[in-house]
């Protein structure tokens, strides 16, 4: 489970994904499956989640890596640029933002 905290020392990468109501949950079955057998067993990987907006237009990922490298790495995989090309094919475009913890609010 991905942990939100300011005093992290972890890469966190939010990648938002548009597409229409008809390919969403092809689309969320193929990150998935990317998750469930390539994307996690990747080394540095610690966790993700993935959200579905009510009108199933969009989806947000939420990862987290122990090093910037480590997600990079996944990325030049050649398993994850086919992924990637088939990924693009249902949807209108995705984009990965790597980010930095600012602050959290609420419950520890």
């Amino acid at each position: 489970m991905p942990k939100i905290a300011k005093d992290t020392s972890v890469q966190t990468v939010i990648t938002t994904f548009e597409m229409t109501p008809g390919t969403c949950q092809d689309l969320l079955e193929a990150l998935t499956d990317a998750y469930a057998e390539f994307i996690s067993k990747q080394p540095g990987f610690v966790a993700a989640g993935l959200h579905v907006n009510d009108a199933q237009t969009r989806i947000a990922n939420y990862s987290q890596w122990e090093r910037r490298e480590d997600f990079l790495a996944m990325l030049r995989t050649t398993e994850m640029r086919n992924r990637n090309r088939q990924i693009n094919e249902l949807c209108k475009s995705f984009e990965p933002v790597m980010y930095d913890v600012a602050d959290t609010f609420g419950e520890a």
